[in-house]
C-alpha cells in the first residue's frame, strides 16, 4: 500500500475486501475513546491521547499485517485481559485477527476503553 497521509486515505487504499473491517475497528477506537486524536504513524492509523507528548501519548495503532488485521496497544494495557485476548496474541503489545473472521468489536472496544481509563487514572506504563 502507498503511504497514507490520513486514516481515511489508508482505508481508501487497502484491498477493497478489507475495507469493512478496517473501518469496524476504526469506528470501535473513536468510539471507545472519542477525544483521542487520529493520525498516521509509522505508516499505520495511529490514536494518541490529547495534549500528552512523547510515549505517553501513545493509545493505540491498527492496520493491516499479513492475512490479518493488527491492533497494536502497551502490553499494560493488554495484560488484564490475557484470556480475552489468547486466541488472538502474536506479540506482548499486538493482537492479530483474521481477515476470514469477524472483527471482535467489543473486544476493540473494551481494550481501548479500558486503556483510557488506566491512562486517566495515571497508573504507570
Amino acid at each position: 500500500m502507498p503511504a497514507a497521509k490520513s486514516v481515511e486515505e489508508y482505508i481508501l487504499t487497502a484491498p477493497a475486501e478489507t475495507r469493512v473491517a478496517l473501518r469496524m475497528v476504526r469506528k470501535a477506537i473513536r468510539e471507545a475513546s472519542p477525544h483521542a486524536e487520529e493520525s498516521i504513524s509509522y505508516g499505520l492509523p495511529f490514536y494518541s491521547y490529547p495534549g500528552e507528548v512523547g510515549v505517553e501519548r501513545r493509545l493505540c495503532y491498527f492496520g493491516l499485517k499479513g492475512v490479518g488485521l493488527g491492533l497494536f496497544l502497551r502490553p499494560r494495557d493488554l495484560e488484564p485481559h490475557a484470556e480475552q485476548i489468547a486466541p488472538y496474541v502474536r506479540t506482548k503489545s499486538a493482537l492479530r485477527f483474521p481477515l476470514d473472521q469477524p472483527i471482535p468489536v467489543a473486544l476493540v472496544k473494551k481494550l481501548v476503553r479500558d486503556a483510557v481509563r488506566r491512562h486517566r487514572a495515571g497508573q504507570p506504563r
